[in-house]
C-alpha cells in the first residue's frame, strides 16, 4: 500500500548562529557580525524528518555568501534545493553604528538589533524583502508638567521600524531618521558635559512619542521607493512598570499614510 502523501505548511529551523556580513553605508564590503539564521519552507511532496539536516547543510554550502546582499539569491537557491513551493530566510543580527556625543564630540559605538527577511514563492519571482530595526531614543514623558519649573522629564522609547522598499535599506538610513525626530538619541558613552547637555535638553524641550512617531511616518511616506512601512514606539516611563505603545503603518485605510505625486 503506497504511503500517504503529506503536505506540510512549514518546516525549517530557527535561530542558528552564524557569521555574516550585513549592508552598511560606511563599509562597502558590509559590516561583519554574528546573526541568527532561520529558514522556513513549504514542502508539498513527501517529507521525511531527516530532511531537517538539509537546512543545516545548505547554510554551510552558502557559508562564504551569507549576508544581506546575497539574501535574495540564497532564498531562491534554498527553494530550489529543497524542492519547496516557497522558502523564506530570516537574519536577526546586531549592527553597530559609530556616533559622536553632543558636547565632547567623543566617538562611541551603539548597538541596534536588526532583522532582514526574504521570501520566494516561485523561481521566477524576485523575493520580497523586509527590513526591521529597533532604535532606542529619549522622548518626553507624558506625565511631565511643562508649565512648572523642572516639571519636564524624559522616558526611554524603543522605536521599531519595518520597511519594504524597491532599493537596499541600510540601518544607518533608518537610525538617522529616528534620531532626527527624537528628543535625544541614545549613546553608549557620555562624558559629564554630555550628560548635563542631555539632562538640560530633557528639562527644557519637549517631544512626545506621538509627535515623534508621526514625524518618522512623514519621512518614510515621502520616500517613493519605500512601498510599505510600519512604525511602532514602545515607551518605558519612570513612574510605571509597563510600557505604552503608539504605532502607525502605510495603508490605504490610514489617511495621509502615503504620498503620491499629486499630493506632494
Amino acid at each position: 500500500m503506497p504511503k500517504e502523501k503529506r503536505i506540510l505548511v512549514h518546516v525549517g529551523m530557527n535561530d542558528m548562529p552564524f557569521p555574516m556580513r550585513v549592508s552598511s553605508r560606511v563599509e562597502p564590503d558590509g559590516q561583519p557580525t554574528v546573526g541568527n539564521i532561520s529558514i522556513r519552507a513549504r514542502i508539498s511532496n513527501e517529507f521525511e524528518a531527516n530532511w531537517i539536516d538539509k537546512f543545516i547543510q545548505i547554510v554551510h554550502q552558502h557559508r562564504d555568501k551569507i549576508g544581506t546582499r546575497n539574501l535574495k539569491a540564497n532564498t531562491l537557491d534554498d527553494r530550489r534545493e529543497l524542492n519547496a513551493t516557497s522558502a523564506e530566510i530570516t537574519y536577526q543580527y546586531p549592527f553597530f553604528i559609530e556616533k559622536i556625543t553632543p558636547k565632547s564630540k567623543e566617538k562611541c559605538l551603539v548597538k541596534y538589533m536588526c532583522l532582514q527577511s526574504a521570501k520566494a514563492s516561485s523561481l521566477d519571482e524576485i523575493p520580497r524583502t523586509l527590513f526591521k530595526i529597533e532604535v532606542p531614543v529619549i522622548t518626553t514623558d507624558p506625565a511631565s508638567a511643562g508649565e512648572k519649573d523642572g516639571g519636564l522629564f524624559g522616558q526611554t522609547s524603543i522605536v521599531s521600524v519595518e520597511v519594504k522598499a524597491d532599493r537596499e535599506i541600510v540601518p544607518e538610513d533608518i537610525v538617522d531618521i529616528v534620531d532626527r525626530h527624537a528628543l535625544s538619541p541614545v549613546y553608549s558613552f557620555l562624558t559629564s558635559d554630555d550628560q548635563m547637555h542631555i539632562i538640560q535638553k530633557i528639562h527644557t524641550e519637549t517631544k512626545s512619542s506621538v509627535v515623534m512617531t508621526d514625524e518618522i511616518k512623514e519621512d518614510l511616506a515621502r520616500d517613493p521607493e519605500i512601498t510599505w512601512y510600519s512604525v511602532r514606539c514602545s515607551n518605558f516611563g519612570m513612574l510605571h512598570s509597563y510600557s505604552t505603545v503608539v504605532a502607525t503603518e502605510r495603508s490605504p485605510w490610514v489617511p495621509f499614510s502615503g504620498y503620491t505625486e499629486d499630493s506632494l
